[in-house]
C-alpha cells in the first residue's frame, strides 16, 4: 500500500514539474519575443527593475496579484519603481501576459 501512495505521489510531483516547466517555457518564449529585456535583466536594474526584485517585491502572489501585473505590463505606466514609465504591451494576449508575469515571478 505505502509502494502505490508512493508512485501516486511521485506521479502528481512529475505532472506539477511538467506543467511548472512549460509554464517557464512559455514565459520564457513571450519574455524573449517582446522588448521586456531592453529595460530589464534578470539580476540587476536597467531602466526598469531586476526581475529578481520584483520577483522578491511580490514572493507569495495570487492569483489577484497576478493578474493586476498582467494589466500593468499591458497598460504600462509607472510610479511603483521610480519614475521611468513602463511602455505599454497591448499586442500581447492575457494568456501570454500571464505567462511573462509568472516567468517573472519564479526569480
Amino acid at each position: 500500500m505505502k509502494y502505490i501512495f508512493g508512485v501516486l505521489l511521485m506521479a502528481g510531483l512529475s505532472v506539477s514539474a511538467g506543467q511548472a516547466l512549460a509554464d517557464a517555457k512559455a514565459g520564457d518564449a513571450v519574455i524573449k519575443k517582446s522588448d521586456c529585456m531592453l529595460c530589464h535583466s534578470v539580476d540587476k536594474a536597467i531602466i526598469g527593475p531586476a526581475f529578481k526584485d520584483v520577483a522578491a517585491k511580490y514572493k507569495g502572489a495570487d492569483k489577484s496579484t497576478v493578474a493586476k501585473l498582467a494589466a500593468k505590463v499591458k497598460a504600462g505606466g509607472g510610479g511603483v519603481w521610480g519614475t521611468n514609465q513602463m511602455t505599454p504591451h497591448p499586442a500581447l494576449s492575457d494568456t501570454e501576459l500571464t505567462d511573462a508575469v509568472l516567468w517573472v515571478l519564479a526569480h
